[in-house]
């Protein structure tokens, strides 16, 4: 493929950016969307296959392919796409931004050892990433440094998974010479990949990994030997030298781990690779922030400022006001919503100039109905749109006011770090503090490049949408309205860029309850995105996803649930069934059957998209507990309380496991066991229990606030139920003064209010 060349009518190959026994790999641009990609080329399939076997051959690697692109865990690469174009198989992924290890021990290191806690913290991510592919029944047969990319916030990720053992099946990877062996490189594989013949599992790639931790403690590999049959049989019938012989300083805890990997046998190597985790965690050394996951929102939950490592070094407290000094070689693009890809943009930009560090990033999941901040239900994953941010070349411009008297090029370049900064405060989940630096970066960007260029549109973008996250949802809308109306003047009103800010405006219209008008956003840029990109693209189901969301809440529901199951279908048949935007769609197709009232199917969805979820993200995963809780919603309607209140019971444990005890969806989940409790008739203890969320509720959220005041109203029915009226009544006539006060007199749930208040009164006067 030559320099510059379309493939598929769709992605630009622009240069090789590596090659290996499978292939090349090309940089590369997705004109569809308007990112950068990296395109993997397996070598030709070539003339001389029958027609027959190169059938059978494409729907392998199309088979394959589907298995990686439906990997979805933070330590993978992301597949976006695969196809065959002249003969040549194509897989497109994300374009990452770091070194891969092989990299790191050569390019960057001189063949030295990289330091203890990098080792470490590379082995616990690399474990994560298998741990979570290896529940999903995959094996990467061909882990090895050069397919574990480390990326410029510390973040690592494993590349090609999947393609390996269809490169490997079909001979597409190298060869060793008359031994028939598929491999890729000898260093690293296991004695059952050497011996062939036996079945080949997850501890395969735990011994592939032993290798690799081997190398970046040591600086050389387990079998040190230029004849690869010497290496081959090393690692089949040698014990390699511990680690300490190569490098003393080295914990001994490590030493045994990676031994420990190496084992000859599978059975005698760790069982799994939590396992791994397990033994590394006393010995983690590089401070990570704690990650909670709550749909989309993917917030770092702590209040207190995160202590980061930038290239390897623990930093000061971060401070977005004062960005930290770091040495950093690429600026990377924004993508709306945190825990979202990113695309590195071009440039270089050399050291010292203030930049702040690139937070870690939690993977995408879906947003639940349940679990989400703002407009439950709308799918915020990945849009394109928020606007890459290219350090330009240096200039001689007029300075910015205010900013002192730094040309262009650097002033920029600050400007960039403090538009990261802003990203990194999004990340945490401070959301007012992220939209003030955003707003400061507008302003000096548009007095530098102007209001309509792409970078302040792209800061104007993330102000809107932490405006949006922060519930200052006016505001959201005229910003994202001028995001709008620049696009449109500068890219075109059908620009994949300009349709994201307009569908970021449906979503600040349904957070303002206007609906109708939602839905007529929607509409008209779904009709753009049909029309361009396809009926079956992701931008384009994502836009029905939320078109359906829209149609609920508008009470037409029927075509909602019509919408949404086709979505799903879609989804399920382009992504896979367990891909987090299907189980997104899935999720609101069970909730759509609930409001139509069609309880058992609800639940029956609840439970398949709970179950997937687990296995994806893992039982205690904000997504998994999410769809659990609106089960055990259906499990009440249904009249089932005794299951209901186990588990609500079960929920609450793993709530405050996950978020702590006093996080508004353990309490939601402790009010599902007090109602439960009632319904079982054990009112006392329904009491009990309403009466502490309630406590908890009034602390965190406020008395005001509609969580707190449902708690109250339970308190005053289970107060009614054992005969204690003159109670109840006082906690009815609380919660109605209060919803008076705050909603209105003339609000449907201030009418409830009054109603239960009136109730009261007629039980007391009977």
């Amino acid at each position: 493929m030559a320099d510059t060349r379309l493939i598929q009518g769709r992605y630009r190959l622009h240069e090789v950016i590596g090659r290996g026994g499978m292939g090349e790999v090309w940089r590369a641009t997705d004109e569809a969307l308007g990112r950068r990609v990296a395109v993997k080329c397996l070598r030709p399939l070539g003339p001389q296959r029958d027609p027959a076997s190169l059938a059978v051959l494409r729907e392998r690697f199309r088979r394959e392919a589907r298995v990686a692109a439906a990997l979805q865990h933070r330590g993978i690469t992301v597949v976006h796409d695969f196809g065959d174009s002249d003969g040549v198989l194509f897989l497109v992924m994300e374009l990452l931004d770091g070194h891969n290890l092989s990299q790191l021990l050569g390019d960057k290191n001189g063949k030295a050892p990289l330091p203890v806690d990098e080792v470490v913290d590379i082995a616990t991510q690399v474990a994560d990433a298998l741990a979570y592919t290896h529940r999903q029944g995959v094996v990467h047969r061909d882990l090895k440094p050069a397919n574990i990319v480390r990326l410029g916030d510390g973040a690592v990720k494993i590349c090609d998974f999947g393609i390996a053992r269809f490169a490997a099946d079909h001979g597409i990877t190298s060869r060793l010479t008359g031994t028939g062996i598929a491999m890729g490189t000898p260093h690293y594989m296991s004695p059952e990949q050497i011996g062939g013949g036996g079945e080949i599992d997850h501890r395969s790639d735990l011994y592939s990994l032993g290798c690799v931790l081997y190398e970046i403690a040591t600086g050389v590999p387990p079998f040190d030997l230029e004849d690869t049959w010497a290496v081959l049989v090393g690692h089949r019938d040698t014990q390699p030298a511990p680690l300490r012989s190569h490098r003393p300083e080295l914990p001994a805890a490590l030493d045994l781990l990676v031994l420990d990997l190496l084992a000859k046998a599978p059975e005698a190597r760790p069982a799994d690779a939590t396992e791994i985790r397990t033994r590394l965690a006393p010995g983690r050394t590089v401070p990570r922030p704690p990650l909670a996951l709550p749909g989309w929102a993917g917030r770092i939950t702590t209040g207190r400022p995160a202590t980061l490592t930038f290239m390897g070094a623990p930093t000061a407290a971060y401070d977005p006001a004062s960005a930290l000094t770091g040495e950093w070689t690429r600026a990377t693009s924004a993508l709306p919503g945190p825990a979202s890809p990113t695309s590195p943009a071009t440039g270089t930009l050399a050291p010292p100039y203030p930049l702040a560090p690139q937070l870690p990033e939690a993977p995408p999941p879906a947003a639940p109905a349940s679990a989400q901040t703002s407009a439950p239900g709308h799918d915020h994953s990945t849009l394109p749109g928020t606007g890459r941010i290219p350090l330009p070349t240096p200039s001689p411009a007029a300075d910015a006011p205010g900013l002192g008297t730094a040309p262009a090029a650097e002033l920029l370049a600050v400007l960039a770090g403090r538009h990261r900064a802003g990203l990194g405060l999004g990340r945490l989940g401070r959301w007012e503090e992220a939209a003030e630096v955003h707003r400061t970066v507008v302003r000096d960007r548009g007095q530098v490049l102007g209001a309509d260029h792409p970078d302040t549109l792209a800061s104007r973008y993330e102000l809107a949408f932490a405006l949006a996250r922060s519930d200052r949802h006016a505001d959201a809308l005229r910003e994202f309205g001028g995001v709008s109306e620049g696009r449109a003047r500068t890219l075109g009103p059908d620009h994949a860029d300009t349709l994201a800010a307009r569908q970021e405006t449906a979503y600040v219209l349904g957070g303002l309850g206007r609906h109708a008008e939602a839905h007529s956003v929607y509409a008209s840029v779904l009709a753009v995105r049909e029309r361009t990109m396809g009926q079956d693209h992701p931008d384009t189901l994502r836009c029905r996803h939320n078109l359906a969301f829209t149609l609920g809440r508008l009470g037409r529901l029927p075509e909602a649930y019509a919408t949404a199951r086709e979505v799903a279908d879609a989804r399920a048949r382009l992504l896979g069934p367990a891909h987090p935007d299907t189980l997104a769609t899935r999720h609101e197709v069970a909730h759509l059957l609930g409001r139509l009232g069609r309880w058992a199917d609800a639940l029956t969805q609840y439970r398949e998209v709970a179950d997937a979820r687990a296995g994806a993200l893992g039982a205690d995963h904000a997504d998994t507990l999410a769809a659990r809780y609106e089960a055990g919603i259906c499990l009440g309607r249904l009249g089932r309380a005794e299951e209901a209140a186990a588990l609500y019971r079960e929920l609450a444990g793993a709530r405050t496991r996950a978020v702590g005890p006093e996080h508004p969806e353990t309490l939601r989940a402790r009010h599902g066991l007090g109602v439960s409790l009632g319904r079982l008739g054990r009112w006392e203890d329904a009491l009990a229990e309403a009466r502490a969320v309630c406590g908890l509720r009034t602390r965190v959220l406020g008395p005001d606030h509609p969580d707190t005041l449902v708690s109250r109203r339970e308190i005053g029915i289970g107060l009614g139920w054992l005969g204690r009226h003159d109670e109840a009544l006082e906690e009815y006539r609380r919660v109605a003064e209060s919803r008076t006060r705050t909603l209105g007199a003339a609000h449907p749930d201030t009418l409830a209010a009054r109603a239960d208040e009136a109730h009261c009164r007629e039980r007391m006067a009977r």
